[in-house]
């Protein structure tokens, strides 16, 4: 044993000898150097731009872009007034929705929305008092939630509905949806747990609830003494809070905030209606007539000049998905839990430092995130797919989601948000495989500020060969 220490010893020393030997000479040089008559200056080192170097402060470049950027964009705008003046009218995006609004197919919509939950909780608690089948159950939910998402595509195809106020009527029969489904499968579990039968749920109700009085439980600062338990969810309350609330998923205790904060939802409230205000004008004055001056290119098939308007319409697009993403995300989705006193605010997490296309997706929108891996890839696995299974099936429903979104309130169904979400996946596992570190964070930029205006383009040039045939657009 001994033997072997003083062996380690040896050879630990023996590897740090050359070093030694060269850092010694190193210094020995440095000082008969420095005693020369000469006055030398140059000692060894790197050049601040080799990675050797060790150098990581860019802040003044970091600085010069943000400069840069500003004054080219300042350049754009100043451009596009002296071409096309002010385009902005604020009064035109209420006329969607207020010149007529008791015939307006999309207000309609959103009220029947009001009406549907009440259905779904007239079916849970049916099958609470198992007074239908579980079967029975279960064809009526498919029923249901098989009509809410089918039933306005037809409204708004039948209906003279303007485009952008069908988008946002669907955008909502969406999410009540996916809100729909949580509530039942939620439901489903609470009714399958062999810690509640049936005969002794109320009595256990109480008990359950004198088990929490005696054991306080603190959530999001505030004390909790009373649990929900099933079927007590069952009820106008409960539904309506989660059908509002700022989530997907639906739990029966949510974490609850003990206050409503005045300066924090004023803050929100105003950024709502400013940045509001901001992207719309922004959609009047750049996007449309860049849109507008794209139709020629693509009818002529002018690669270059096709080109050319994609690069144009990528910065604007962009720069406003980029707002769109703080004033609904942060501002609007924090306005409403703060009124709620909804907990949980953890609606996006670092998805600007994605250095895979995946991880973009698992954190830019974790509603969404949160439903699909709780409701669709963790069931789709215990049913026996595997994990790119489950994971391409995610990706075709939120595939579908983004051409409903799209081709419906355009009335002409074509597939090329489909496919941009599909195209997602071989991207996915091209940037994983090839790109890393700062490359990946790139291509993920990359495929943001090029893929979305690139829909646009094919949207756009669809249909107005659909509605208006090929007209002579000014370029």
């Amino acid at each position: 044993m001994g033997g072997k220490d003083n062996n380690a010893v040896r050879y630990r020393r023996t590897k740090s000898v050359s070093v030694a030997q060269v850092e010694g000479v190193s210094l020995k040089e440095s000082r008969l150097r420095a005693v020369q008559p000469d006055k030398p200056i140059h000692v060894q080192r790197d050049s601040l731009f080799s990675s050797s170097s060790g150098y990581t402060n860019y802040r003044g470049f970091l600085n010069l872009c943000i400069i840069l950027l500003v004054l080219s964009n300042a350049r754009l705008v100043l451009e596009n007034i002296i071409k096309y003046g002010i385009l902005i009218d604020p009064v035109q995006w209420f006329r969607v929705f207020f010149d007529n609004p008791t015939q307006s197919p999309s207000i309609l919509i959103i009220l029947g929305l009001l009406v549907i939950p009440l259905i779904s909780l007239t079916i849970e608690k049916m099958l609470n008092k198992r007074q239908i089948s579980e079967i029975f159950g279960l064809f009526l939910i498919v029923t249901l939630v098989s009509a809410e998402i089918l039933i306005p595509p037809f409204i708004v195809t039948l209906t003279d509905c303007h485009a952008v106020a069908a988008s946002l009527a669907l955008g909502y029969v969406s999410i009540v949806f996916l809100k729909l489904v949580s509530y039942h499968m939620v439901n489903y579990w609470c009714r399958m747990t062999p810690a509640q039968p049936s005969r002794s749920r109320r009595r256990s109700v109480s008990a359950e609830r004198n088990r929490h009085r005696d054991a306080p439980e603190l959530v999001n600062g505030g004390v909790t003494t009373d649990l929900v338990v099933y079927p007590d969810n069952l009820n106008l309350k409960d539904m309506y809070y989660f059908l509002f609330a700022p989530t997907l998923c639906y739990e029966m205790n949510f974490p609850r905030t003990p206050r409503i904060r005045k300066r924090f939802l004023i803050k929100r409230l105003l950024e709502m209606f400013f940045l509001l205000q901001l992207i719309l004008c922004l959609m009047q004055q750049w996007i449309s007539p860049t849109i507008t001056n794209s139709l020629k290119p693509l009818e002529e098939m002018d690669y270059s000049r096709m080109l050319e308007r994609l690069l144009k319409l990528a910065i604007p697009n962009h720069f406003i998905w980029l707002l769109f993403f703080y004033w609904y995300f942060h501002s609007c989705l924090n306005a409403v839990a703060e009124i709620l006193r909804f907990g949980d605010r953890h609606f996006y997490n670092d998805w600007w430092n994605s250095e895979s296309v995946q991880y973009f997706w698992q954190n830019w929108n974790i509603p969404v995130h949160k439903w699909c891996l709780r409701h669709l890839y963790i069931p789709c696995r215990k049913l026996g797919l595997s994990s790119s299974q489950a994971a391409a099936l995610v990706f075709i429903v939120s595939a579908f989601f983004h051409e409903y979104l799209v081709s419906v309130p355009l009335k002409m169904f074509r597939v090329w948000a489909f496919f941009g979400m599909i195209s997602q996946l071989p991207y996915t596992r091209l940037v994983e495989k090839y790109l890393h570190g700062m490359y990946g964070n790139m291509a993920v930029w990359i495929s943001l500020i090029i893929g979305q205006p690139l829909c646009i383009l094919m949207y756009y040039h669809d249909y107005f060969v659909i509605n208006y045939g090929n007209p002579n657009v000014p370029t």
